[in-house]
């Protein structure tokens, strides 16, 4: 189980780590959440959903504050179409539908690994402080919904920050 840090208002964060590999550093984490009614009815209405994560990585410092090395977010839209009766997953330039929601959803619960620092951008052997939430991106909503969204607790789906380590070892 997670301390209560790593949850906030539905979205849990399972699991999150850094992976280096030959491209640069990659994230990989694990949320769970759940739509409420009204989300899923304005989803089958044709509403858009935003789920944006952030990362922010920083070098500790004794002297001074922390030097932020890395800020970077990635938003997945989920969508529905009513004709074709399909959802739809997009994340930068990919989309890829499906028949189910809870399929639709499980891309955005397990997304893929993701480049979040490319080679070089991180010094090895310094240890860094990696800092990771997730959630439904209300900003990115049609504007009536906006305004909705501040009122409505059903619109409130989000994580808390979940700080850990990260070691980028030489190689």
């Amino acid at each position: 189980m997670l301390p209560a840090s790593a949850r906030a208002d539905g979205v849990e964060i399972v699991q999150a780590h850094l992976e280096t590999s030959d491209e640069g550093v990659r994230l990989s984490a694990d949320f769970r959440f759940e739509l409420n009614r009204g989300l899923e009815d304005a989803l089958l209405r044709g509403i858009p959903m935003y789920f944006t994560t952030e990362i922010e990585i920083f070098r500790p410092r004794w002297y001074w504050f922390d030097e932020t090395t890395l800020r970077a977010a990635q938003t997945t839209r989920l969508s529905y179409n009513v004709l074709t009766r399909q959802y739809r997953i997009s994340t930068g330039g990919l989309q890829q539908g499906f028949a189910e929601l809870d399929e639709a959803l499980s891309l955005i619960r397990r997304p893929p690994r993701w480049l979040v620092a490319p080679r070089g951008a991180l010094k090895p052997g310094e240890t860094y402080l990696v800092a990771l939430r997730m959630g439904l991106d209300v900003g990115q909503l049609p504007k009536p919904f906006q305004v909705n969204a501040i009122n409505n607790s059903d619109w409130r789906l989000s994580s808390n920050w979940r700080s850990f380590n990260f070691r980028l070892d030489g190689r």
